[in-house]
């Protein structure tokens, strides 16, 4: 027998006995690494779950066509110093895209009691028509974009419940019946991210939610309602209200006044949004959709987009981090992808003459 053999035969011999023996020689150490022995253990048995359920999902949907779009907002358009029609219009034309997750701001539509102002959504409604573009309305208090909620300055939302529901409702009746029947409209999102607690909100009862969802239903049966999780985290629709889908929202590179003071990347890798896309699938039979992707700069230090630099802007969105965020979509495997910031992508070409990020835009929407 060679030499080399024989030590071979040593090493396994050793190896034999260090695996039989291991059980008795772990349980002797002291408390704190059996602890975290234990909660490393616990660890990657559950990331392990998390990555199979994505693995799952991703290869699920595999087949389904993808569907991307953006949120539109009129008001916002305005603040940036841009024409929202011209905006729009250039959306639809130039980027030629195919699905918009528009707004109805209570604050825009009535603002007085009693008397709608459907003039502008009209128009929005009118020109996806006219693309062959398809629409989810946001409905409700609250609604895409600062200050998150929109009640009309004859509205006290802090004032009891009783004395503004009543109204509420009655304004979401009007909303539903007049564009129900619009051969745009695909779906509602009610009430957008309603359990998150920033913004100019006073109400988080989730009954009134119950009872938001029942109305919708009960004025239009016809199409699906989204309800939207609370930014990045985890977290599941398992009880009522229950939608008929499940909007996610994807950010990652922000700033945060929280510990770090600075810029901040989200750590979450793609395969996590799927994860949370399968749990829902699994647990509830609800699909999910991404309903606000993050595409636009966010500005640092409390600062708004009017006051940070172009050079400022582009820590946190260029051309470069747009066409990875599409990526990075892609790779959740999520089907549904609305990207948030179209308007700043007008706003950057027009007034910022970088038109960088908007042709970046259009190879995306291109393919």
């Amino acid at each position: 027998m060679s030499n080399h053999h024989q030590l071979y035969t040593v090493y396994l011999k050793r190896a034999a006995e260090a695996i039989k023996s291991w059980p008795l020689r772990y349980w002797r150490r002291g408390w704190w690494q059996k602890t975290l022995t234990i909660f490393v253990t616990i660890i990657v048995i559950c990331v392990c779950g998390m990555y199979g359920i994505a693995v799952w999902y991703q290869h699920s949907v595999k087949s389904k066509p993808n569907i991307l779009g953006v949120s539109f907002i009129a008001d916002y358009a305005s603040y940036l110093g841009t024409d929202p029609h011209a905006s729009l219009t250039a959306i639809l034309d130039d980027l030629h895209v195919k699905h918009l997750r528009l707004v109805s701001y209570w604050s825009d539509i009535e603002p007085t009691k009693g008397q709608y102002d459907f003039s502008e959504l009209d128009w929005e409604m009118q020109q996806a028509q006219a693309h062959g573009a398809k629409v989810t309305l946001s409905i409700g208090l609250r609604q895409p974009r600062w200050p998150e909620c929109h009640p009309p300055n004859w509205v006290n939302t802090a004032a009891p419940d009783s004395t503004w529901e009543p109204e509420l409702d009655a304004y979401m009746t009007a909303v539903i019946n007049r564009y129900k029947h619009s051969p745009a409209l695909e779906s509602y999102q009610l009430e957008n991210e309603f359990f998150n607690t920033f913004g100019g909100c006073d109400n988080y009862d989730a009954s009134r939610l119950n009872r938001e969802l029942a109305l919708v239903k009960k004025l239009d049966p016809n199409h699906p309602v989204i309800i939207t999780r609370s930014d990045n985290y985890a977290g599941f629709s398992l009880r009522k209200p229950l939608p008929d889908i499940v909007g996610i929202s994807v950010y990652r590179h922000v700033w945060t006044s929280n510990i770090i003071h600075g810029y901040f990347t989200y750590p979450f890798p793609s395969w996590y949004y799927a994860f949370l896309a399968g749990a829902q699938q699994l647990l509830t039979g609800k699909p999910s959709v991404i309903h606000e992707l993050q595409a636009e700069a966010w500005a640092p230090n409390g600062q708004t987009i009017l006051q940070t630099n172009l050079a400022e802007q582009d820590k946190t969105l260029d051309a470069a981090k747009l066409k990875a965020t599409a990526k990075f979509a892609q790779q959740t495997g999520i089907k549904q992808v609305d990207y948030w910031g179209a308007e700043y992508w007008y706003y950057r070409m027009t007034v910022l003459h970088d038109p960088s990020v908007w042709d970046e835009a259009e190879q995306i929407f291109s393919q």
